[in-house]
């Protein structure tokens, strides 16, 4: 199953409130991956169909799997969390790397066959829970985890910004999405993909596309390439500007792609001639789109705003609690 392998680039329904389940780990040395025809056996033991309410594409390739875990760079006594777990592909591969795994999987009929699946592994400890409920957060045993996933289209964006926004102890992201995803979360000013998370992504992490994914590793087989994103977060973030300055100003340049940013401020309150001096004193051409704009010129942007400029943003939500102190 090798040749599935592309080679790297270069250059949800809620589960009902409650705590996470944990349902343990386990202890059993030298069992060895699991190919295609082992795991669609183990789904057929258990009555499991991917479904496509939860955006289900089941990982069936171990190589893959392993190729995933070298993106990642996840070695020996690494601690990684896995939401999504699946049929335990993934999961596996990082277990077999030496990492200490917390493999997280919302749907409650899929646990029996993911606790089979990786019941030969020392170090994996399973949960049922929804990712986006943040429980599993509380779970992390201190600072400097990865994530590493492969994520379904209808959570990914969401769940990569909100662990950068909320969850500090993870420090690196590996994901597998849609490639349009992908290059949405890394894509630069200019580009086609570029906009909100684009820089929201910028101001917290690194990233990069490390690896092209196709279809045939999958089950079912998706109608779309995936890839392989790598977030690095930043020690600090990449501007200094409030936050809430920020955010407003990005927003209203994207409203309306193909709009001037002097029709952006207008948004803000800021016309007319206000509007083009506040432009030309951040360094930025008032017929500028937001889609050519770096992050930074967004922050010189959200700098000179006047504060009564700046709308009233609802209160951020706590991030969640964890056992360790934050780097």
């Amino acid at each position: 199953m090798g040749d599935f392998i592309l080679p790297p680039i270069e250059g949800a329904r809620a589960l009902p409130p409650g705590p996470v389940a944990r349902l343990g780990s386990v202890s059993t040395k030298g069992a060895p991956s699991l190919g295609a025809s082992a795991l669609r056996a183990l789904a057929e033991r258990h009555g499991i169909r991917p479904k496509r309410s939860l955006g289900q594409h089941f990982l069936i390739d171990p190589n893959m799997a392993r190729a995933i875990v070298a993106d990642a760079s996840v070695g020996p006594g690494d601690r990684v969390v896995e939401i999504g777990a699946g049929l335990g592909s993934l999961t596996r591969a990082l277990a077999e790397a030496g990492a200490d795994v917390l493999a997280v999987e919302m749907d409650r009929a899929l646990i029996p066959a993911l606790l089979e699946s990786v019941s030969g592994l020392d170090r994996v400890r399973v949960v049922q829970a929804d990712a986006m409920g943040w429980e599993w957060a509380e779970q992390l045993q201190g600072p400097g985890s990865i994530l590493c996933a492969n994520l379904p289209y209808n959570v990914a964006t969401p769940l990569v910004l909100e662990t950068l926004e909320r969850v500090p102890h993870v420090r690196r992201l590996v994901v597998m999405v849609q490639r349009e995803v992908g290059e949405r979360l890394v894509a630069g000013p200019g580009e086609d993909a570029y906009g909100i998370p684009s820089v929201r992504v910028a101001y917290r992490a690194e990233g990069a596309l490390v690896r092209r994914v196709p279809p045939s590793v999958f089950w079912p087989r998706p109608k779309v390439e995936s890839v392989i994103v790598r977030l690095t977060r930043r020690d600090r973030p990449a501007v200094a500007v409030p936050e809430d300055r920020l955010w407003a100003v990005v927003d209203a340049g994207f409203a309306e792609r193909r709009k001037t940013m002097r029709n952006a401020l207008r948004r803000l309150g800021v016309e007319g001639e206000a509007a083009d001096d506040l432009l030309r004193a951040a360094g930025v051409d008032p017929s500028t789109r937001a889609e050519t704009l770096a992050l930074q010129e967004f922050a010189r942007i959200a700098e000179m705003l006047p504060p009564e400029m700046v709308p009233r943003s609802p209160a951020t939500p706590s991030p969640p609690s964890t056992r360790a102190t934050s780097p």
